[in-house]
């Protein structure tokens, strides 16, 4: 009897455990992408002034590190300065030169995700 009692108490500890970590990855909480690390946020100006956007949208992030690593990504383009909405599935990007539709896809693709090629529109 006893030993029944503590089966069932391990097995609902780890549904337990397994569903928290579930809810945290799909709110895009969780480590998945960095090994449990987090990665670091690299913000980013515009130094010159501002001649257009483009809203793209990303396939493949799936946690808050993805997002972090487009938008790592995209800022490291000369004259860019991304923001991106895991949630959206989409980066806003704001540009102070001329930027092709192939150099954001080369970044994103870089870091590890696509791009729905289709799915670019300026803002």
């Amino acid at each position: 009897m006893l030993i029944n009692i503590l089966i069932i108490l391990i097995i609902t500890v780890a549904v337990i455990s397994s569903l928290r970590s579930s809810i945290r990855h799909f709110r895009g909480e969780g480590g998945c992408c960095g090994g449990g690390n987090s990665i670091i946020e690299e913000d980013k100006k515009l130094s010159e002034k501002e001649i257009g956007k483009k809203v793209i949208e990303v396939s493949g992030m799936t946690c808050d590190n993805c997002r972090k690593r487009v938008k790592n990504a995209l800022n490291r383009i000369d004259g860019v300065e991304a923001e991106v909405n895991l949630k959206k599935g989409t980066a806003v990007i704001h540009y102070s030169r001329e930027i092709s539709d192939d150099e954001l896809a080369e970044a994103v693709e870089k870091a590890g995700y696509s791009l729905k090629r289709g799915k670019m529109y300026g803002g």
